[in-house]
């Protein structure tokens, strides 16, 4: 195997030597005969992996607790008490694990359609190919805004740089040349090579394959890299909570036992009615309910071709209050779409010489079929009257390729009149370059930036004296003239825009783009405007006027990539979750930034790689309903959580208070253990309920205080009526021990049950929020389950009798007289102004971020993920 330090030494003859190769690539049989011998260029495959799934299950406080209380149970002797845990244990991780792995393999599923390509030289031309099936002396080009998918040694170089930080964690770009390194010299300063996963982030090159795969210096990185993900909020969130419910469940279980050996009771009936107790006040279910809940909203997705890299993506997704995006092809058709008008002299008058220098300095690949990174090109390149006019009398010496410094493209012409330098760009970066501005320039320009055109201006000059092109040269320009493009606003996107709103997320634009152009288009699609600022205006700020642009500006015009993410990285300081949608690799540092990076299938490597959630068709409309996706994701979750916390509180406490006064247990361990596994069961059913609206309005955040606070105040409720059904047990029925169990246990499972439909909305139920239909017949028919146990054979050895009928009568009235004291409860509740069901505005630092983005790898494992 050839090493780095070695290639990077060699004189380029000898490397091609050893790779058995020549400059003009490989044969297509000799690459197939190479791809079966060395295997393909990737380093890990999104494979699902059912181990590692079920693993993810079993990692949670809330079954661990289960799983211990059940293994005590078992050796103290209470068989029944250990099957019935053992049985919640089954139907949760079991539930969970069936969702999540269904889940997993539609999201590979979709993960396959993302592709990464390289355009390599194969019997003599070059074609694209998926970067999987690199080989090692194939002959690939570089360019702006790629992802090197390999270890290459250079073979020629026009102005390449590379950002290689994923490697050196160096932030500065490294400048590339063909020139072998000196011998000894370290990796960062072997400037003939480049490494899978760096950037090119300026110029381009043609270089050979060295090293493939896990071969690679990333690849070895990789190999020792582990699988785990980072956690997201929604998974601290979970995470918090179910050490709240721990740490409850300990207190009561250790008061409810020191109470029981205080009063002389039996040690084991005593520690197993303690261990009944913790797990009643766990909601068992919960992450059967979660994985349920995220698996139906990753297979909706799916439907809309929403590409969620991770499940748990699904609900920050729902997060973002603030998108922040680019305007081509998400306002406008971009792409495909963008025509050339037409080509206009400095006084505006039609001119096909200028059409004709412009194609000149036209950044494409004729041997990809004309295609180009740059819409505007590809749309010049496509234009009819571009290739009537394209004569074979001129010839490229040189080029530099287009940068999101210059902001422009040069070509070095040898033309019929000598030899020429044409500069291709954004007006204004070309104008600073001309030697005199003609006084008819600002009112064409004014003119064509208020109908919403896209404009490149087109300078040229004599270049006798020159034979390759840097930046220095692109001075002393005569202006040529404008190129004129049209790129009209999508029909959709109008609606797209005011569905955002309906979620109560605002909109910001940030393009490279001209001021008027943006402002244009926002026009013409609605978005109401508070304030244009350009990148020029932004860089003129100190930190405190920046922010203050940063909030109430609408559109940001002319930005570059690093003011993008600074805008993001400073929203997200003032409390605000910001998605970022961007296709670009001047996108990419963006994308990193934001709370939610948002690309699509036809981006570039670098933005595909740094999004969270790629969406296989650029649509708002799309992202508006993954957004609320994610928020009814959250509500449905929430809802099981406010139940459980509440109702099971109040049903746990009073059997520990009925307990310290009783002369029998109030309900044996087994019996607590069945209702809680019917009550839980019921509410499998919740990921189907139906959202109020303005649930979705606004995104919610876990907030643990306030979860506290739901529990300490409606748990006191089911215990009042707890308490009450006691009283009519023994004070008017006169039970025994047993019927007293079966009156609880009927009492208790009714309340906990019905208590969803007031939860569940701050509306009136039934009458102004309908909930699901499935949940409501789960609910009843529950009910229904635990009357009919309490008289069916199996009621003796599960310690029930048939209860009076004036029972029935009574648990009617008072089951209707605590839903009527909740639905009061919980109008006073929702009116505190600090009682809002989220949490507020989250100031998560940098620091945070980085935790998150930890390394991980792209879509089918083909290139490192630059996170």
């Amino acid at each position: 195997m050839l090493t780095a330090a070695a290639v990077a030494a060699a004189p380029l003859a000898d490397v091609l030597r050893w790779l058995a190769v020549s400059e003009d690539g490989l044969s297509g049989t000799e690459a197939t005969a190479r791809l079966s011998r060395y295997g393909p260029n990737s380093l890990r495959t999104h494979r699902v992996s059912a181990w590692a799934v079920l693993r993810r299950q079993l990692n949670n406080a809330v079954l661990a607790l289960l799983a211990t209380t059940a293994v005590l149970s078992f050796f103290l002797g209470d068989s029944t008490q250990a099957v019935i845990i053992g049985l919640i244990l089954v139907v949760s991780i079991g539930l969970s694990f069936v969702n999540e792995y269904r889940a997993e393999r539609a999201t590979a599923a979709l993960h396959s359609r993302v592709r990464h390509n390289a355009v390599v030289r194969r019997d003599g031309r070059y074609i694209k190919l998926d970067v999987n099936d690199l080989v090692l002396g194939d002959v690939i080009q570089l360019s702006l805004g790629e992802l090197v998918p390999a270890d290459v040694r250079l073979i020629t170089v026009n102005g390449l740089e590379c950002n290689e930080s994923i490697l050196t964690g160096e932030s500065a770009a490294a400048e590339k040349s063909a020139t072998p390194a000196l011998r000894g010299s370290s990796l960062a300063d072997s400037t003939d090579l480049a490494f899978m996963g760096t950037v090119v982030s300026a110029g381009s090159a043609t270089a050979v394959v060295y090293a493939t795969g896990l071969g690679a210096q990333f690849g070895k990185i990789a190999a020792g890299l582990g699988e785990r993900q980072p956690e997201t909020d929604f998974q601290a969130g979970l995470r918090r909570f179910s050490y709240l419910l721990l740490q409850v469940a300990i207190t009561l279980t250790v008061m409810i036992l020191a109470t029981n050996l205080l009063l002389h009771r039996p040690v084991i009936d005593s520690l197993l009615f303690a261990l009944a107790i913790a797990v009643g006040i766990t909601p068992q279910l919960l992450p059967a309910v979660v994985s349920t809940s995220l698996a139906t909203g990753s297979r909706r997705l799916a439907e809309l071709k929403v590409l969620v890299k991770r499940l748990v993506c699904i609900e920050d997704l729902g997060d973002i209050d603030i998108l922040i995006t680019d305007k081509t092809g998400t306002l406008t058709e971009g792409r495909g779409r963008i025509t050339l008008i037409e080509a206009l002299d400095p006084a505006g008058v039609v001119s096909d010489a200028l059409l004709r220098k412009g194609l000149l300095a036209t950044d494409v690949d004729p041997a990809c079929g004309g295609a180009s990174a740059n819409e505007l090109d590809a749309a010049l390149w496509d234009c009819d009257a571009g290739r009537q006019v394209v004569t074979k009398g001129a010839q490229r010496i040189a080029e530099l390729p287009f940068d999101h410094t210059r902001r422009a493209t040069s070509a070095l012409i040898n033309d019929t009149g000598g030899r020429v330098l044409i500069v291709k760009g954004a007006p204004e970066q070309v104008l600073a370059h001309c030697a005199a501005v003609p006084e008819t320039v600002p009112s064409v320009l004014d003119r064509l930036f208020g109908a919403g055109r896209r404009v490149v201006a087109v300078a040229s000059r004599p270049a006798p004296e020159l034979s390759t092109i840097t930046a220095a040269d692109e001075t002393g320009l005569t202006l040529d003239g404008f190129l004129v493009f049209a790129d009209p606003p999508k029909q959709a996107a109008r609606d797209s825009l005011a569905r955002l709103a309906e979620l109560g997320i605002e909109v910001k634009i940030a393009t490279g783009d001209n001021a008027q152009v943006a402002e244009k288009v926002c026009a013409d699609l609605g978005l109401l405007s508070k304030g244009i600022v350009t990148g020029a205006e932004l860089a003129e700020l100190d930190d405190a006027a920046f922010e203050a642009a940063a909030q109430n500006a609408s559109v940001f015009a002319r930005i570059s990539p690093e003011q993008k993410a600074r805008l993001i990285e400073v929203l997200r300081r003032t409390g605000r979750s910001v998605g970022f949608l961007g296709d670009g690799v001047n996108d990419a540092l963006a994308l990193h930034s934001a709370d939610v990076g948002i690309s699509v299938d036809t981006a570039t490597d670098v933005a595909k790689d740094a999004a969270d959630v790629v969406l296989l068709e650029k649509d708002l409309g799309v992202l508006a309903t993954g957004v609320a996706e994610g928020r009814r994701i959250f509500a449905n979750t929430i809802k099981y959580v406010l139940m459980g916390t509440s109702s099971n509180f109040g049903n746990m406490f009073s059997a520990a208070a009925a307990s310290a006064v009783l002369t029998f247990l109030p309900m044996l361990p087994s019996q607590i253990l069945l209702n809680n596994l019917l009550y839980d069961s019921s509410q499998l059913a919740i990921p189907t309920d139906r959202v109020d609206e303005e649930q979705l309005h606004a995104p919610s955040h876990w907030n643990i205080a306030f979860i506290r606070r739901f529990m300490l105040t409606f748990g006191p409720i089911s215990s009042l009526f707890d308490f009450l059904t006691f009283g009519l047990m023994l004070g008017v029925l006169h039970a025994r021990p047993t019927e007293f169990r079966t009156g609880w246990f009927v009492e208790s499972l009714a309340t906990q049950t019905l208590i969803i439909f007031a939860i569940r909305t701050r509306r009136v139920p039934f009458l102004h929020s309908r909930p699901g239909g499935v949940l409501t017949a789960a609910t009843f028919t529950v009910i229904a389950i635990g009357v009919m146990l309490t008289i069916s054979p199996l009621a003796g050895s599960l310690g029930f009798t048939p209860l009076p009928w004036q029972f029935y009568g009574a648990l009617v009235l008072l089951t209707a007289a605590y839903l009527v004291l909740v639905e009061i409860t919980k109008v006073m509740f929702y009116t505190e102004p600090a009682h809002l069901a989220g949490a507020p505005p989250r100031t998560r630092g940098r620091e945070h971020r980085i935790s998150r983005r930890a390394a991980r790898f792209s879509h089918n494992g083909r290139l490192p993920r630059l996170r």
